[in-house]
């Protein structure tokens, strides 16, 4: 007999159980914390990442009491290179069905103008870190045949930005290490999906709370964390390549993929800068 051709089951997302856990970064607002909450309500037990531990606490004591799940906490800079890894090294021992590398900082100004030691931190934070748990946690879904990865990118990242230049530079880095990891691991039933986000909150700000960026982008513009991270979890589960919420991101994509760079780059540039101012 001829060899017979193998049939791979695409898994896919897991079904909520009581020893897996879905890791969340930067899960102490916005984004994070709303993927926290949209996860906890499909029935997710959670590991909570952040710098600030009491939010994260109130958050976990919150989401174990209205959906009944485990929530841990675990308190970490992952602009920190040494507690980076001991995050990693306590992830690649436990069961992780999904992890929302969701955590980012941005800056804006010429990069000449702005503190060297906290752009260092940006790419450390918005590059390293995501890869390096991304490694953590990725051999044993392959091995398992079955987790999701939402890697939370930008539309920033398809194009240059000057003015942003960290946060641009760092977020092509994840928009490539997602399309890329994607194409590896499909066959292995692992999903990858790309957020590339625009302008998000959680509620609009008074007039007297808005900071440079509210004043500048228009209200219409804004998605807000609820929509963006339920948005996420729904293409994370068809095994969605990218989800782009909202006009602004949409925008930025199509300029980004079409439009030649040194005609969009002076026009980002110069909106960019009134952030910085």
């Amino acid at each position: 007999m001829g060899a017979q051709p193998v049939t791979i089951c695409a898994m896919g997302i897991p079904a909520p159980s009581a020893s897996a856990r879905a890791v969340v970064t930067g899960a102490s607002s916005g984004i994070g914390e709303a993927l926290a909450i949209e996860l906890a309500r499909r029935g997710h037990s959670l590991i909570l990442v952040a710098r600030r531990a009491e939010i994260l606490h109130a958050t976990a004591t919150d989401l174990a009491a209205r959906f009944g799940v485990e929530v841990e906490v675990m308190a970490t800079d992952l602009s920190d290179p040494d507690a980076t890894s001991a995050l990693c090294s306590v992830l690649r021992d436990r069961e992780i069905s999904v992890l929302c590398n969701n955590a980012g900082i941005a800056t804006f100004g010429p990069l000449a103008e702005l503190d060297a030691e906290y752009e260092r931190a940006q790419v450390r934070l918005n590059t390293v870190a995501v890869h390096d748990l991304t490694l953590a946690v990725l051999p044993q879904m392959v091995k398992r045949g079955s987790g999701g990865i939402l890697m939370v990118g930008s539309a920033a990242g398809n194009m240059p930005i000057p003015n942003n230049a960290t946060y641009a530079a760092s977020k092509a880095f994840v928009n490539t290490l997602s399309e890329s990891l994607r194409g590896e691991v499909a066959a292995a039933g692992v999903h990858v999906t790309l957020l590339a986000p625009g302008p998000v909150r959680t509620q609009t700000p008074t007039p007297e709370e808005a900071s440079i960026v509210d004043r500048v982008v228009p209200d219409f513009l804004w998605n807000s964390s609820e929509y963006v991270a339920k948005s996420s979890l729904d293409a994370l589960e068809r095994n969605k390549m990218r989800v782009v919420p909202g006009v602004l991101s949409k925008s930025m994509s199509v300029a980004g993929g079409y439009i030649p760079r040194n005609l969009t780059a002076p026009i980002v540039g110069r909106f960019y800068r009134k952030f910085g101012d």
